[in-house]
């Protein structure tokens, strides 16, 4: 918990010392009140009480009523604007430590994780530092303040109060053992639910295809109930504690009072108006030091998640990223790539899943990879714009190895069209854009080239055309559109080097060939990765790379390849016959 208040800035520290100085002056007005209280009954019981005692003691404590009320809102005030800030900059770092993560971090942490440690974990803190901080320093001031105060007067009003304390903190300190490790277990619940909530959004398809809706339903209901089984029990438990403070603060204000009746009795006549006096007063302090208990104790139900909520966002932001940046800011080349034996597994993986890889690309040229599922083309292709980091050899780009890059500038080298196509929430020019800084007008040329390339051509059939509408992941276009504005995204960055990892398999024959033909022609100074499956897609690259087992097989053009690779020969009459061969 204590780790993340390093993110507290002068300004927080200032609010903190600000709400301090005000809970002081609150307890202070709060116990100085049951004086006044004292002297207007000690003065009515005695008999001698005039208008000008009541007007001055009630407009004592009206003044200190006034008084700590303006401290509550005050302090009410400050903790409200320290925790929204507060976890606003929690949320940042998180976000920003969270995008920095490679997919080895990604995979110590699952995405539905992430989403509950970002939004409910930073909202537990919330709460905490704006109900808990004051509590939190008002309690233990309150406390020692009431005990002092109290422990002047009669010694049997005090041991009746301190016993009334105990039972209290022993029934409660009982009820929070219990309730504690089911706190500890929801943020847990919680990632659990996330996570059967978002399968059966992401794969709602699948889902009704395969009439496995009562399937998912299930697995979800088991999610369900565990958490709600889990708060229903914490609800239950800490719904005694109300009964049982309000029955300790009862039965003490009867215990003071029947106490007061046999001190009175047993008094002189003169010393009795005091004794009421004092037994008013008693009462007040009394409840007071109750109150400072009930409020610790209150500290123990909302510290325990907001611990657990703390730890599992330290979690991630302590977590050590595997990629670090660079700091060379220029190639020696432009548009080149080479891969110098190279090999890679993943963090938790027993062996390579490519070995020994090496090859040249110079610039201009367009390159192909093809192979079987999972011989690792994706793999490769990744290792280029560093979403993994080779574990041997060395990836080289314009020259320079890639690890030594700032990230930055290595990214405004590459473009990368992936294998499922990515927009996002907003209209088609924003997509097309994505990333650019400048303010792009909407007839610009860079926009008109690139859904050309792209043969984005539906585009102009809309009715709002490059200002169409987009919904977030693209799911009101087909998969065909989506991988071609997702291709006019990558032309429009008019970077060095462009890699399409199998990102032209939603489009016809006749679209591909005439995006790849867009392609050779518009984008000939261009350095181009392709990675596919059909032989027709590649088949006019300059140099094709055949994978099998993480390892090339063969290299060269599809006419080589077509005699001296067996593997490459096979994937070809798999798609077509000899005489289309």
């Amino acid at each position: 918990m204590f780790k993340l208040f390093r993110y507290l800035q002068k300004e927080d520290w200032l609010s903190i010392f600000f709400i301090v100085g005000f809970v002081v002056l609150q307890v202070w007005l709060d116990l100085t009140m049951p004086d006044y209280t004292m002297k207007l009954t000690s003065a009515v019981s005695g008999g001698g009480v005039t208008m000008n005692d009541v007007w001055v003691n009630g407009g004592m404590m009206l003044l200190c009523a006034f008084g700590s009320m303006v401290c509550t809102f005050i302090c009410g005030y400050l903790c409200a604007r320290l925790s929204s800030s507060f976890s606003k900059r929690v949320r940042s770092k998180l976000n920003d430590k969270i995008c920095s993560f490679s997919p080895t971090e990604m995979k110590k942490f699952s995405i539905p994780s992430l989403i509950t440690r970002t939004t409910n974990d930073v909202n537990q803190i919330q709460m905490f530092v704006a109900v808990g901080l004051q509590i939190l320093i008002k309690a233990p001031i309150l406390a020692i303040w009431a005990v002092t105060k109290i422990s002047q007067t009669s010694i049997e009003w005090t041991m009746a109060t301190l016993i009334c304390v105990v039972i209290l903190v022993a029934l409660v300190g009982l009820i929070v053992c219990i309730v504690l490790p089911k706190f500890k277990k929801v943020q847990k619940l919680i990632d659990n639910l996330n996570n059967a909530t978002r399968e059966n959004i992401s794969g709602v398809r699948v889902v009704r295809a395969f009439n496995a809706e009562d399937y998912q339903e299930k697995k979800f209901e088991k999610n369900n109930k565990e958490l709600t089984d889990n708060q229903l029990f914490t609800s239950k438990a800490t719904g005694t504690l109300m009964p049982i403070m309000t029955l300790c603060m009862n039965g003490l204000t009867l215990a003071i009072y029947w106490i007061g009746a046999i001190l009175i009795n047993q008094a002189e006549r003169l010393e009795r108006a005091t004794l009421i006096g004092n037994m008013t007063a008693f009462t007040q302090y009394a409840l007071q030091v109750v109150m400072a208990f009930i409020m610790l104790i209150a500290i123990f139900i909302i510290l325990p998640r907001a611990m657990v909520s703390a730890k599992r966002i330290n979690e991630v932001l302590d977590t050590k990223i595997s990629m670090h940046d660079g700091n060379v800011t220029n190639g020696k080349t432009q548009g080149e790539i080479e891969f110098r034996d190279v090999s890679f597994k993943y963090f938790d993986g027993a062996s390579n899943v490519i070995s020994d890889i090496s090859f040249k690309v110079n610039k201009g040229e367009t390159v192909a990879i093809i192979g079987a599922t999972g011989s690792g083309k994706t793999t490769l292709i990744d290792l280029i714009p560093r979403f993994n980091d080779a574990t041997g050899g060395e990836v080289l780009v314009d020259g320079v190895n890639v690890k030594e890059y700032k990230q930055e500038v290595l990214n405004n080298k590459i473009a990368v069209v992936s294998q499922k196509a990515c927009l996002f929430k907003g209209d088609i020019k924003s997509n097309i854009t994505y990333g650019c800084d400048e303010e792009i007008p909407d007839d610009d040329e860079r926009i008109k080239l690139a859904l050309d390339i792209s043969q984005s051509n539906f585009v102009s059939n809309l009715e709002k055309g490059i200002h169409s509408p987009v919904a977030q992941g693209g799911t009101n276009f087909s998969g065909g559109q989506k991988q071609r504005l997702s291709i006019a995204r990558a032309v429009f960055k008019d970077a060095e080097i462009i890699i399409f990892d199998d990102s032209f398999s939603a489009l016809d024959y006749k679209t591909d060939m005439m995006v790849r033909k867009n392609l050779k022609e518009k984008l000939s100074d261009k350095t181009i990765i392709i990675v596919a499956q059909r032989i027709g897609t590649i088949r006019h690259a300059d140099k094709i790379l055949v994978l099998e087992d993480g390892k090339i097989v063969g290299k060269g053009t599809h006419e080589e390849l077509i005699k001296n690779c067996n593997t490459y020969k096979e994937i070809a009459l798999s798609q077509l016959s000899k005489e289309e061969l």
